[in-house]
């Protein structure tokens, strides 16, 4: 059976996939990058440095599924987005390590983006990857994104992006992570936010800034900061900042479908994994959901690319 193996080393997390072609199948194995308590992130020097350091466990546990004979192709996240001028240099470390496979084993290394490869994914874990053969919206909400997609068949990427939305200011994620922090969370707040949000009974009033497609999130973090300081509990201030970022996300919704027209929308990146935020979505229209485990960063989505490069439709074929 023929496997595609896929890397991404994005500025959260360090993973790899395994898929199988036939079955679709895809094996997984993936770790964050480690952060002190109390910061918000890395640096990216640090963000290689953990991957350099994690990248070649991560492939050791998936080494013995993998057949020598079998393995056909290798996807590789490249860059934060496919447009000109984007660069992390934590994606070099995958990018070099894909590279030295080739160098040794002779498989074919197909790039993508670290966006196409959440969208794939996202599609891939909702069972819509047919879907690429017809334009829809997507959104990508994570600590560095809060981008409202408009995403249509493409013959040489598979899938042509271009942002028609986003955040004018502070991104979705860094808003929930910056909360979490003023609550004594540890970093990234994501998970123990929502745990914690879970808690509150208050049915919490919110006011979301949208303007058209685009949205203001950096009211949020003062907002709550005020919350805390008049002695709101711990978990009404965690509701009321997701409930926030999802009345927002839903504005954006409505008014993209206004302008483009009723089209089914794929929710990806790892604020998507929130079970609070997406029944508020999933009032809008037809709305697709990455499953919690696709839904953050990992590198399922940049195999099923290299799959296409490799065998064209096979895995949506019917």
């Amino acid at each position: 059976m023929k496997q595609v193996l896929g890397i991404d080393t994005s500025n959260y997390t360090t993973s790899v996939a395994l898929l199988c072609m036939e079955t679709g199948e895809i094996r997984q194995a993936k770790q964050l990058l480690p952060v002190k308590p109390g910061e918000a992130g890395l640096r990216q020097s640090d963000a290689v440095f953990h991957h350099t350091k994690q990248l070649p466990v991560l492939l050791a546990s998936v080494a013995e599924a993998i057949s020598p004979e079998a393995l056909c192709a290798i996807g590789v996240s490249a860059r934060p987005r496919n447009v000109e001028g984007s660069y992390m240099p934590c994606f070099l470390t995958g990018l070099g390590t894909a590279q030295s496979l080739h160098a040794v084993c002779h498989v074919p290394v197909y790039e993508t983006s670290h966006q196409v490869g959440h969208i794939l994914a996202a599609l891939y874990s909702a069972g819509q990857l047919s879907a690429v053969h017809q334009p829809f919206l997507a959104f990508h909400i994570s600590g560095g994104t809060t981008d409202l997609l408009y995403c249509a068949p493409d013959a040489a990427q598979l899938l042509r992006i271009k942002q028609v939305g986003g955040s004018l200011d502070l991104k979705a994620g860094q808003a929930i992570d910056r909360v979490g922090l003023l609550l004594g969370l540890q970093f990234p707040c994501g998970k123990a936010l929502e745990q914690l949000a879970c808690k509150s009974y208050y049915a919490v009033p919110v006011r979301p800034v949208v303007r058209g497609t685009s949205c203001c999130l950096s009211g949020l973090e003062n907002q709550c900061q005020k919350l805390i300081q008049q002695g709101t509990a711990p978990e009404d201030v965690a509701k009321y900042c997701l409930m926030t970022v999802g009345e927002t996300l839903c504005g954006m919704a409505q008014n993209a479908k206004k302008q483009y027209g009723d089209l089914p929308i794929l929710y990806a990146g790892g604020v998507m994994s929130n079970q609070l935020i997406r029944p508020l979505l999933q009032a809008t229209g037809t709305s697709w959901f990455a499953a919690p485990d696709y839904a953050c960063d990992n590198a399922a989505g940049v195999a099923i690319y290299g799959a296409w490069r490799k065998e064209g439709d096979i895995l949506w074929r019917s």
